[in-house]
C-alpha cells in the first residue's frame, strides 16, 4: 500500500513538472507573437524571461563575458526586428531564441578571425587545408557517426540529432515526439551509450 502511494506521488510530481514546463514554454512563445505585433511590455518580460539562458549560450561559445553581453544586446534587437518570422509550428520560441544567438555568434567569431587574419598577411599563413589523408580520415569518422547512428531506433535517431543540432531541451524534445519527459532521458542517455559502444568498436 505505501509503495503504490510513493509511485503515485512520483508520478504526480513529474506530470506537474511537465506541466510547468509546458506552461513556461507557451508562455514564452506568447510573449515573442505579441512582441512581433509591437508590444514592447512583452518584449521587456520576454527579455527578463529568457536573456539568461541564451547569455548562458553565447559566452559558452565566446568565452568572452564583454563580448557576450554585446551580442546578447544585438540578438535582442534583432528579435524585435525579426519577431514576426517566428513559426511556432516550427518549434518553441526558446529554440528559436538559441538559433538566433548561434548564428549571431559564429558571425561574430568569423569576423574576428577574418580581423585578425587580413588579406595582406593571408600569404605568410600556412595553408591549413586538410591533408587528403586527414580529410579521407575526417570523412571515415562522419561515416562511421552516421552508421552508428542509423542503428538506433528511429525515434531515438531524431532525439539525439534534434538535441544535438537544434538545442531542444528534454523537456521540448518530449512535447515534439509526445512521450514523458524520463522517457526523453532514458533515450537520450541509452542512445548515446550505444554510439559510444558503435564509435569504439
Amino acid at each position: 500500500m505505501t509503495d503504490i502511494t510513493s509511485g503515485s506521488t512520483g508520478n504526480f510530481d513529474a506530470n506537474a513538472s511537465d506541466d510547468a514546463d509546458r506552461l513556461r514554454r507557451e508562455h514564452v512563445n506568447g510573449l515573442l507573437v505579441n512582441v512581433a505585433n509591437g508590444d514592447e511590455k512583452a518584449f521587456d518580460e520576454l527579455y527578463r524571461a529568457t536573456s539568461p539562458r541564451i547569455f548562458g549560450v553565447i559566452v559558452r561559445m565566446i568565452h568572452d563575458r564583454g563580448e557576450a553581453e554585446d551580442i546578447l544586446q544585438e540578438v535582442f534587437a534583432a528579435v524585435w526586428r525579426r519577431a514576426d518570422t517566428f513559426d511556432m509550428t516550427r518549434g518553441s520560441a526558446i529554440t528559436w531564441l538559441i538559433t538566433l544567438a548561434r548564428n549571431r555568434t559564429i558571425d561574430r567569431m568569423r569576423q574576428h578571425r577574418e580581423e585578425t587574419f587580413g588579406e595582406n598577411d593571408a600569404p605568410e599563413i600556412a595553408d591549413e587545408s586538410p591533408t587528403p589523408a586527414v580529410a579521407a580520415e575526417s570523412s571515415e569518422e562522419r561515416r562511421r557517426l552516421e552508421h552508428c547512428l542509423d542503428r538506433l531506433e528511429p525515434q531515438q535517431k531524431s532525439a539525439v540529432r534534434e538535441a544535438f543540432f537544434t538545442g531542444a531541451t528534454y523537456s521540448e524534445l518530449a512535447q515534439r515526439l509526445a512521450v514523458p519527459l524520463g522517457t526523453m532521458k532514458s533515450w537520450i542517455r541509452r542512445s548515446l551509450m550505444q554510439l559510444k559502444t558503435c564509435l569504439e568498436q
